[in-house]
C-alpha cells in the first residue's frame, strides 16, 4: 500500500473546512480536492471560504470530473447527507483508499463499511476543538485532534498508514486504546453539551456555570452511561468528569454545532443524540427521561422555523 499523497474533502461545514485546511497546508493545494457536485463548486468559488480570518485557496472540484480514486477521502458532511456524499464520491474509492468520517454519533463508520469495505474505514471522533461557522466564516481555537483507531479484529493496514502520513505532516491525533468505546464517550458528550446548547440556546458558557442548562447536559450524559452499559460498552461517570473537564475550557461565547443550527434554522443532530439515545433504551427498557423531553422540546423547536 503506498504512502497518502493525495486527500479528498466533502463536506465545507465547520470541521470541513478545519481539516482542508490543515491538509492543503501539508500536501499542498493541488494534491487536496475539496469535493462538490458542479453548483456547490461555483458557489464556494463565487463567494470563497474563510479559516480563522483569512480568505482559503482551496481546490474546489467538481466529484464528477475526477477520474482517478484518492489516497485519503474524508467524510465531513452532515449525516443527512453521508449516503449522497457516498454515491458522490464513490468513483473516488479504490482498493487502496483510506476513508476517514468527523461525522458524529456511532452509525457513519458502519455505513462507509457497508458502502465500500470495513477494512478501509478508521474509525474516527473529532475531539477536543471548539468550531464556529457562520455564513461563509469558519473560526476555531483550539484546532482539536481526531481519535483514530479500528475495533477489535480488524485489518490495521489502513490505520498504520494514516498514522505515518500524520506523523509526516505533524497532524494532531490521539490513540485511545479501544476507539468503539471511545466514540460512545463522544456520543455522550455531544448528547448532553449539543443538546443543552440548543435547547436553553447558550453558548459554552451556559453550560459551564451552576444552573437548569447544565443539570440538563448533565443529566442527558448519565442516561447514555446506563443506555451503553447495557449495550456492554464500559462508560462510567469518569466519562463525564472527563468531558466537563474539556467542555470547562472552551471559549465561553463559543457554540457547539446545534446551537449553531437552532441559530440558522437547520435541521439538526437530534437522531444521531436522544435518538439514538432513545432507541437503545427501548430496546433495553430503560427510561431516558431527559432524553425524551429535549427530543420533544427540539422537535418543536425545529418545526417552527
Amino acid at each position: 500500500m503506498n504512502d497518502i499523497k493525495t486527500a479528498g474533502v466533502i463536506g465545507l461545514g465547520a470541521l470541513g473546512t478545519l481539516y482542508a485546511h490543515l491538509l492543503t497546508e501539508a500536501l499542498g493545494r493541488d494534491h487536496v480536492l475539496i469535493l462538490a457536485d458542479s453548483r456547490r463548486v461555483e458557489r464556494c468559488r463565487r463567494e470563497g471560504v474563510m479559516f480563522n480570518g483569512q480568505l482559503q485557496d482551496f481546490n474546489y472540484t467538481d466529484a464528477a470530473a475526477v477520474t482517478e480514486p484518492v489516497d485519503l477521502l474524508l467524510f465531513a458532511v452532515k449525516f443527512g447527507g453521508l449516503e449522497s456524499a457516498i454515491e458522490t464520491c464513490r468513483h473516488l474509492v479504490g482498493p487502496d483508499t483510506t476513508l476517514v468520517s468527523v461525522l458524529n454519533g456511532i452509525s457513519s463508520e458502519q455505513i462507509l463499511g457497508a458502502a465500500f469495505s470495513p477494512e478501509q474505514v478508521v474509525w474516527c471522533v473529532a475531539q477536543r476543538m471548539s468550531a464556529l461557522k457562520e455564513g461563509n466564516h469558519v473560526t476555531v481555537s483550539p484546532l482539536g485532534e481526531l481519535a483514530i483507531g479500528v475495533p477489535a479484529g480488524q485489518d490495521d493496514r489502513h490505520l498504520q498508514r494514516l498514522t505515518a502520513f500524520f506523523d509526516s505532516i505533524s497532524f494532531s491525533y490521539a490513540r485511545p486504546a479501544d476507539i468503539a468505546t471511545h466514540m460512545w464517550s463522544k456520543l455522550l458528550c455531544n448528547t448532553g453539551c449539543n443538546q443543552a446548547a440548543m435547547l436553553y440556546q447558550c453558548s459554552y458558557g451556559g453550560l459551564q456555570v451552576p444552573g437548569e442548562a447544565r443539570n440538563t447536559m448533565l443529566g442527558a450524559m448519565r442516561e447514555v452511561v446506563t443506555v451503553a452499559n447495557a449495550e456492554g460498552v464500559p462508560l462510567s461517570e469518569k466519562d463525564i468528569d472527563s468531558w466537563l473537564s474539556i467542555i470547562d475550557t472552551f471559549p465561553a461565547d463559543g457554540e457547539p454545532s446545534m446551537r449553531q443550527d437552532g441559530k440558522a434554522h437547520r435541521k439538526s443532530e437530534l437522531e444521531l443524540f436522544a435518538g439514538t439515545v432513545r432507541r437503545l433504551a427501548q430496546k433495553h427498557g430503560i427510561a431516558v427521561p431527559v432524553n425524551d423531553r429535549i427530543y420533544r422540546q427540539v422537535q418543536a423547536m425545529e418545526a417552527a422555523y
